[in-house]
């Protein structure tokens, strides 16, 4: 018996992969012994883009001032054990084995989604190592997101909303801000990043009802990029070099982790653990070049191959900034997107940027859209565009020398990506 068959045989107990809800995973929990009120102080963070990227740099801050540190994440890109870090570590192959077949016991054979039950186990491991600390990212949404059992957390933060997943949390950016909302607690310090107005509007009033302390981007704190780094301003004014994640929309995430940090009582990072944590921080498939590896073979010389995850139209306007930063080098795309996603929504920023597209299917995904309707999708754009029947031939399609490709479109082909790339 392995950790894979035991998480394919769990994805049986529920006819709906997504079911919003929270009685079934309290249920759970309770039977296991309610492990989610056993945990140290969480920081619970939700969002539409860089709720991973925010944890990341919570993560590298924490640990570079000695601080154990337990991290939920979802989703994974290669493989499920990458969800869930026990002070400090990747969860191991037995551990996980183990916890998912207690989970299973206790749950027996009931209806839960494949999530609700593999947080039950996230949370029966954090229960059970010591650990100064958990980060916990939504998985969908927030106020009938599996994660938000936490009752009194130390402190909650909402990074940037945008429209996404509108079949599940509603078709206009206040549904789907009030859906966030929903992890915010009575009296618990939150962090907001920057949000539209619409998103502020629905988020500060939920905070005023709850009576909880809003620290907010632009008002209470600001991180911009400096000549030399990084420069944030809130209680304390910090000077570190620049983000170890690239892109401009990382300045915001490691702001957003800075703040909360402000607001964690008890935990004392110094600005050198702080300087250090922004050099190394770490997070796969956030603007990650691939340099070695049977696709970066492809490339041409001076060639560039580079890997991102975002898929949603704010997504797709941070990458726009990006590619206008990289001017005057051409830009080519491999892009696949799963059919729950908006492909013209995606690309319409990145369309002036880019000089040619190669779609293709997400291998091994059963709703991917075909790789033939999102180069229709991107033609209709003005973008040279054509389908590939595969990764391989989609890099070799658009790869030019002196140029840079660039792998997007969803979180489930960078997975792909970072497999077969090895």
């Amino acid at each position: 018996m392995t950790s894979d068959l035991v998480l394919e045989r769990l994805k049986s107990l529920h006819v709906r992969l997504i079911d919003l809800s929270l009685d079934r995973v309290l249920r759970l929990l309770h039977a296991l012994g309610d492990p989610h009120e056993a945990l140290p102080p969480v920081v619970h963070v939700a969002g539409t883009n860089g709720k991973g990227s925010t944890l990341a740099f919570l993560r590298a801050f924490l640990e570079a001032a000695g601080y154990r540190v337990h991290v939920y994440t979802s989703p994974h890109l290669v493989r499920f054990h990458e969800r869930i870090r026990v002070a400090g570590r990747l969860i191991n192959e037995d551990a996980l084995l183990a916890l998912l077949e207690e989970c299973e016991r206790a749950n027996a054979g009931a209806p839960i989604t494949f999530f609700e039950i593999t947080t039950a186990v996230a949370f029966l491991a954090f229960a059970r190592t010591k650990a100064d600390i958990a980060l916990l990212e939504t998985g969908l949404g927030g106020r009938f997101d599996a994660t938000n059992v936490i009752a009194r957390p130390a402190v909650t933060a909402i990074t940037p909303i945008s429209l996404d997943h509108q079949h599940f949390l509603g078709d206009t950016i206040a549904k789907i801000a009030f859906e966030k909302a929903g992890i915010l607690k009575p009296r618990a310090p939150a962090v907001l990043a920057a949000q539209v107005p619409a998103a502020e509007e629905v988020l500060e009033a939920r905070a005023q009802e709850l009576d909880a302390p809003l620290t907010r981007s632009g008002r209470e704190w600001i991180a911009a990029a400096t000549k030399d780094g990084l420069a944030y301003r809130g209680r304390r004014k910090i000077e570190l070099p620049p983000p170890g994640l690239l892109g401009p929309h990382q300045y915001e995430n490691a702001g957003t982790a800075l703040a909360c940090l402000e607001e964690l009582r008890g935990f004392v990072v110094p600005d050198a653990a702080l300087a250090r944590g922004s050099r190394e921080v770490e997070w796969p498939a956030r603007l990650q070049r691939l340099a070695r590896g049977p696709l970066a073979a492809i490339m041409p010389a001076d060639a560039e191959l580079w890997l991102d995850g975002a898929h949603n139209p704010a997504g797709g306007a941070a990458l726009a900034r990006v590619a206008e930063a990289w001017r005057p080098r051409p830009l080519s795309l491999v892009f696949g997107m799963l059919n729950t996603h908006d492909p013209a929504g995606f690309l319409e920023p990145l369309a002036p940027f880019v000089t040619r597209l190669a779609a293709v299917a997400i291998p091994g995904e059963f709703n991917a859209r075909p790789a033939a309707e999102l180069a229709d999708a991107a033609q209709r754009l003005g973008i040279s565009a054509s389908a590939a029947s595969d990764l391989a031939d989609a890099v070799a399609r658009v790869a030019v020398p002196d140029g840079r490709t660039l792998i997007c479109g969803s979180l489930y082909l960078a997975g792909r990506v970072l497999a077969e790339n090895g």
